[in-house]
């Protein structure tokens, strides 16, 4: 197994981490427009990803130019001088929101979200809105309309979804963060074939509000950073309580970055039982077994548990996932907002047509299947079957976490397949998300970092997940694992 940073250098030759930035920022040896300029100068370099969908570089350097002077006048914000990007489902005033979808092609929001508030306030430079599938649903990115996102890595294959042009433009170095959403994996998994850090925190920890819905019982806004380091700075910054969003938590917010240097001497890992399944690539399973010997000469306990719902975490995803986009979805309808379909005809024509017109196949299909399992006579059958189960997931990690501090395992059972290889086959693509969908699931906060690359020199992801409102010691147990590893 090659070590976690052996191909990175030649992946990312645009801009950096944070980390080691921010001092020469706060000295005035670095400008940051300048990094803003590098940034975007990538970004144009490396178009062929097709990880943006929305460049705002107006926008971008005359924040640049702001933050310059704020620094020269020593009142600089936690984030002066980082530059990130965010996924195209989060609201940004004044720019297009596409979802990804040609639905909301030419909708531009009136407003910013929280987290972009909070970003900004803090003097974060975002650049543009990164690609993703469409509304959100897809493991691969290749359900957006405005094209699949190539993994930096490997341009002829995928790098994962739906969050993939946020993990691609941090992988390939056009940014040094990025946000994306994950509602059964969609940080994670990307950023365990892009090589990078992807943090899902728990429900409710960050706000949703200008994020657009995909499944609102379990979309959460979550981080992709180049290292532990830098992700503890950024949930710093967008985490806490929101009175414009009932869903957020108030739950006090530590300083993350404290967690740092936690050491794991003491600490309890489990290892699930059902995670050694058959379709487990057999490099990654090796990976994680040396990983969890050195979590083992580091002092930790590592031992064998039992999450027996687990096998039914993907059907009991998808149920509930694709009945709130039904429901979520059934807004966009031609009348209010987004695309209205042109051909004559009725009401209802115009209805039929413009949702036609306006989905891709994936969203359709997700659409039907949840309109089916919320119909009369089914509805008992699955959607709350489905919610039970959800409920024994939930008891299930609670149950491990009466003796285990946090939860390991692979992120994703392959590393990053071919484009076009599973679109054929949404059984098989779905299946792609059997280790991350849990957690969601659960409402608990889960990490994924980098653990080296494979024989074909792709990365290999492994996921920690955390007990809820943990992310603090899950960061600090992540953080060790990634310094062990350099």
């Amino acid at each position: 197994m090659n070590s976690a940073g052996d191909k990175r250098p030649s992946v990312r030759s645009g801009v950096s981490g944070y980390g080691p930035i921010r001092a020469k920022v706060m000295g005035a040896e670095v400008r940051v427009r300048a990094l803003t300029e590098a940034s975007l100068g990538a970004v144009k370099e490396k178009e062929s990803l097709n990880a943006f969908i929305t460049v705002c570089r107006d926008r971008a350097l005359q924040k640049a130019d702001e933050v310059d002077r704020r620094v020269g006048e020593g009142k600089a914000g936690r984030l002066a001088g980082m530059v990130l990007a965010v996924k195209d489902l989060i609201a940004m005033k004044g720019l297009p929101v596409t979802c990804g979808s040609k639905m909301l092609e030419r909708y531009v929001p009136p407003f910013d979200a929280t987290v972009v508030e909070r970003l900004e306030a803090e003097d974060a430079v975002i650049v543009g809105k990164t690609n993703m599938d469409e509304f959100g649903m897809g493991s691969s990115n290749e359900n957006s309309a405005f094209g699949p996102v190539r993994n930096p890595w490997d341009e002829t294959r995928i790098p994962g979804g739906s969050s993939g042009g946020s993990a691609a433009a941090v992988a390939a170095g056009m940014v040094m963060a990025a946000l994306g959403t994950d509602t059964g994996g969609s940080v994670r998994q990307p950023a365990a074939h892009t090589g990078t850090v992807g943090l899902r925190p728990t429900y409710g920890r960050v706000s949703r509000y200008g994020l657009i819905a995909f499944a609102s019982s379990l979309d959460q806004i979550g981080c992709i950073t180049n290292s532990v380091e830098d992700c503890c700075m950024l949930l710093r910054v967008i985490a806490g309580p929101d009175p414009r969003d009932a869903t957020s938590a108030a739950v006090p917010v530590p300083e993350y970055a404290d967690f740092l240097s936690q050491d794991i001497r003491g600490m309890t890992f489990g290892l699930p039982s059902e995670y050694a399944r058959d379709g487990l690539d057999p490099e990654i399973r090796e990976a994680v077994e040396r990983i969890v010997d050195l979590l083992r000469e580091g002092g930790a306990d590592v031992r064998t548990v039992s999450l027996p719902h687990n096998d039914y975490g993907i059907a009991t995803y998808y149920l509930i996932c694709t009945a709130e986009a039904s429901s979520n979805l059934a807004r966009y309808d031609g009348v209010r907002y987004g695309l209205r379909s042109g051909e004559p005809g009725g009401l209802e024509s115009m209805f039929v047509r413009t949702r036609h017109e306006g989905f891709g196949e994936e969203v359709k299909r997700r659409i039907i299947l949840g309109t089916y399992v919320l119909s009369a006579g089914y509805y008992e059958a699955y959607y709350r079957k489905a919610q039970k189960v959800r409920t024994l997931i939930r008891r299930d990690f609670e149950n491990v976490f009466h003796t285990c501090d946090a939860v390991i395992g692979p992120t994703s059972p392959t590393t990053a397949f071919k484009l076009g290889e599973k679109v054929v086959d949404p059984l098989s693509m779905y299946l792609t998300d059997i280790y991350t969908v849990t957690a969601p699931l659960a409402g608990l906060p889960a990490i994924s970092i980098p653990i080296g690359t494979d024989s074909k020199g792709l990365p290999m992801g492994l996921q920690i997940t955390g007990k809820a409102f943990a992310e603090g010691e899950l960061l600090g147990a992540a953080n060790w694992v990634m310094k062990e590893l350099q």
